[in-house]
C-alpha cells in the first residue's frame, strides 16, 4: 500500500521580497513536518524564482504573472492538494510542531474549518495584541470546537481545511489589502464551520516596522468593503460617513474613502448579508474591539506587507 501523503501544506505568497522570502523558506523547509510548500509569485521583478530554484528546488513555484495580493493565496490553496493548508507571508513562518498540533486539533474536530494560531512578532517573539482578543471573544466556544471561536484571523498565523476553504470561495476578490481574514470567516461560519483560536499552534512574524501611507488607506477601504459586503447597510453608512468626516483633515482617509468609492457599485452587486445569528455576534465582537480601543496601527504592522 502506499503512504498517506502529507496532511498539511505551507502557501506562500510573494512580490519582489526576496531576501526576507529566502529566510522564512529556510524556516518553513527545515520544519520536523516537512510540509509540502507552494510559493505564489505575483510578478517579481528581482531574482525571486532564481534564488528559489537554487537554494530550495523542491518548493514548487506558481507565476500568474500578475499581483492579485491575497487572490494569490487562493491559487496556492488550489495547487497544494493537502488536506490542510497554512499560510505564511514571506516574512514569516511557523514554529516546529505547529502544524503537526494543528493536524490534530483539525482531524479531532471535524466542524474546525480553520484555526487562527498564536501569532508572535519580531526577534523578541513579542505576543502579537490581537492574540488577547481572540482569546476574550466575545462569540463563545462551541462544544465541538476546540478553542473560542472567532471572526477575525491574520492569513499568516492560520490553517485551513482545504475543502471549506474552497466552498467558501477562498479569500474574496474585493478585500485584496485587508479584512480578508474577517470576511473569510463570516463565509465558513454562514455554511457552518467553525473557525477557532487555538494559541497552541504558534506562527513567527518579521514584517517591517512601518506601513506605507498608501498601504494604511488600502487597508482601510477594504475594512469598509468588507463592511458593506457582509454586515447591515445602515451599519456600513455610518462607517462610511464616519470616513468621509475625518477625510476632510487627513489625507489617507481621503485616499482610503475614493478607493470605497471606486469599488462600492462591485461591492453592492456581490453583497451577501450575514444570517441573523452570525451578525449579532458580529455586533458583539464590535463591541469588544470598541472596549478594548483595539487599534488599527499594530495590525498594520503586522499585515502591511502582505
Amino acid at each position: 500500500m502506499n503512504a498517506p501523503g502529507p496532511a498539511v501544506g505551507v502557501v506562500v505568497a510573494t512580490r519582489d521580497r526576496v531576501e526576507s522570502l529566502a529566510t522564512a523558506l529556510e524556516h518553513l523547509t527545515a520544519l520536523p513536518e516537512r510540509p509540502p510548500v507552494v510559493v505564489v509569485d505575483k510578478g517579481s521583478t528581482d531574482h525571486t524564482r532564481a534564488m528559489i530554484a537554487e537554494r530550495y528546488p523542491h518548493v514548487r513555484v506558481l507565476a500568474p504573472g500578475e499581483d492579485r495580493g491575497p487572490l494569490a493565496r487562493n491559487d496556492g490553496v488550489r495547487a497544494i492538494g493537502t488536506p490542510y493548508v497554512a499560510f505564511s507571508d514571506d516574512d514569516s513562518w511557523w514554529r516546529p510542531g505547529a502544524l503537526a498540533r494543528a493536524t490534530t486539533l483539525l482531524n479531532g474536530h471535524p466542524r474546525l474549518g480553520a484555526l487562527a494560531g498564536q501569532l508572535r512578532v519580531g526577534p523578541a517573539e513579542r505576543p502579537a495584541s490581537l492574540n488577547a482578543t481572540l482569546a476574550a471573544s466575545p462569540i463563545g466556544r462551541a462544544e465541538d470546537l476546540p478553542g473560542p471561536e472567532v471572526y477575525d484571523f491574520l492569513a499568516c498565523a492560520a490553517v485551513v481545511r482545504r475543502g471549506a476553504f474552497l466552498e467558501a470561495g477562498g479569500f474574496h476578490p474585493l478585500a485584496l489589502s485587508g479584512g480578508e481574514g474577517t470576511l473569510l470567516a463570516y463565509d465558513l461560519a454562514a455554511m457552518g464551520w467553525g473557525v477557532s483560536y487555538c494559541p497552541e499552534v504558534v506562527a513567527h512574524h518579521e514584517p517591517a516596522p512601518s506601513p506605507s501611507e498608501e498601504r494604511t488607506a488600502a487597508m482601510r477601504r477594504d475594512e469598509l468593503i468588507g463592511c458593506w459586503l457582509r454586515r447591515p447597510l445602515p451599519l456600513a453608512a455610518r462607517r462610511t460617513a464616519a470616513l468621509l468626516t475625518e477625510g476632510g483633515r487627513d489625507p489617507v482617509a481621503r485616499a482610503a474613502l475614493r478607493g470605497l468609492l471606486a469599488r462600492l457599485p462591485a461591492a453592492l452587486r456581490l453583497r451577501r448579508p450575514l444570517p441573523p445569528w452570525i451578525e449579532e455576534a458580529a455586533r458583539r465582537v464590535d463591541g469588544q474591539r470598541a472596549d478594548e480601543g483595539l487599534g488599527r496601527d499594530e495590525r498594520q504592522v503586522v499585515t502591511h506587507d502582505r
